[in-house]
């Protein structure tokens, strides 16, 4: 999937194993810190919404593609037809 961007300095794609392996530092005792077990459960729900997401932009690109394929055949087909 290599697209065009307006912004070239655009940071690297967080892809959902990214957010399933990542690593958080233990606090120290006696230090407030959160729940491993939270913050776990929390991280796959944000990875499974964005892998849905991932795949919805390459289902939408590859429609978008089909698309104006579509347009460009017909846009050719009406010159065509209207050359004498």
């Amino acid at each position: 999937m290599n697209r065009g961007t307006v912004y070239p300095s655009r940071p690297p794609r967080l892809h959902p194993r990214h957010v399933r392996e990542r690593q958080f530092a233990v606090v120290g005792f006696g230090r407030r810190g959160l729940d491993p077990t939270e913050v776990r459960h929390f991280l796959h729900r944000v990875a499974v919404e964005l892998a849905t997401l991932q795949r919805d932009v390459v289902r939408l690109d590859e429609e978008n593609s089909r698309l104006k394929r579509a347009l460009r055949d017909w846009q050719s087909a009406q010159a065509r037809r209207r050359m004498p």
